[in-house]
């Protein structure tokens, strides 16, 4: 009896660890839509998951800094932040800076992003990157920074993997959408 008993204890603190160790990847997201990132960075935030910055984070992507706790946060050397103005589609279809969903984007990265981008002219419509020496002092770098780059995603992780809203569609399936979008101009 007592060696069943040891065996669900063992059992259960396997599971336990494995529920808190949870990570969640960004390599390669381009960003999108600020409502869908916040939303999604909400859930990700209450999930208590580690999120690993491995590749391209750009756009509304770059919503995450704020939104998760920065000790849940670690950078590869392969992390590139790209961060520049939201944008919506004026009547005649070009992209036009929305001057208040930019002040919004902007409100919610920690003041050490704050600085960073203000000391770069602050977010206009041109994308600017934070990677490197500059991205790990502000954030701590992965312990696994060899296996987080790795390009198959840990049995724990999740990769996110945002694509452009008018890719396959061209700018009038883009338009269609409403609401500020913030992603790289073509």
């Amino acid at each position: 009896m007592k060696w069943v008993t040891g065996m669900l204890a063992a059992v259960l603190l396997l599971a336990g660890m494995g529920a808190s160790q949870a990570v969640v990847r960004i390599a390669d997201d381009r960003g999108g839509r600020i409502g869908t990132y916040v939303d999604k960075y909400q859930d990700l935030r209450n999930s208590g998951e580690t999120v690993i910055i491995d590749g391209l984070c750009a756009s509304a992507c770059t919503i995450v800094l704020g939104a998760i706790p920065r000790d849940r946060i670690c950078v590869t050397s392969h992390a590139n932040l790209g961060f520049h103005a939201a944008w919506d589609f004026g009547t005649d279809g070009r992209a036009i800076t929305n001057p208040e969903a930019t002040q919004m984007l902007y409100s919610m990265y920690p003041a050490a992003v704050k600085r960073w981008i203000a000391q770069r002219g602050g977010l206009t419509p041109h994308m600017i990157f934070l990677r490197g020496r500059q991205l790990q002092t502000m954030y701590r770098p992965c312990y696994l920074d060899a296996q987080a780059s790795a390009n198959k995603t840990p049995p724990s992780a999740t990769t996110t993997s945002a694509h452009r809203p008018d890719a396959g569609g061209g700018p009038e399936a883009a338009k269609a959408s409403q609401g500020p979008q913030i992603e790289k101009r073509p």
